[in-house]
């Protein structure tokens, strides 16, 4: 599994980020971000939501528990909102098992 610090260093440097410039952006300092990168120090709750945030990943994929770095960002939809995306998300994901399921019939 994938340790959560190479997570963080491997998305800051797609970013093009720095570690100072993470740092700033999550209200930590250089030291601590270098830190979370090396394994030697594991962040708050609180910042690995920010890290979370920076990137636009969820915190599984931060953890390697996920192998997809995308999220989607739900905040400030009503109630009513997100259960329509996750009925749609749901019927999606039934459609493409059913495509895989009639795949490997025809294979």
């Amino acid at each position: 599994m994938v340790k959560f610090g190479e997570r963080v260093k491997q998305l800051r440097l797609d970013a093009g980020m720095t570690q100072e410039q993470l740092a700033k952006r999550i209200w930590v300092s250089k030291a601590a971000v270098s830190n979370y990168e090396l394994s030697e120090r594991n962040p708050s709750p609180e910042t690995i939501i920010k890290i979370a945030k920076v990137f636009g990943v969820t915190t599984d994929y931060l953890f390697g528990l996920e192998e997809k770095k995308q999220a989607l960002d739900i905040t400030g939809l009503p109630e009513e909102d997100i259960m329509f995306l996750q009925t749609a998300v749901d019927l999606l994901k039934k459609k493409n098992a059913a495509r895989k399921t009639t795949k490997k019939q025809q294979d």
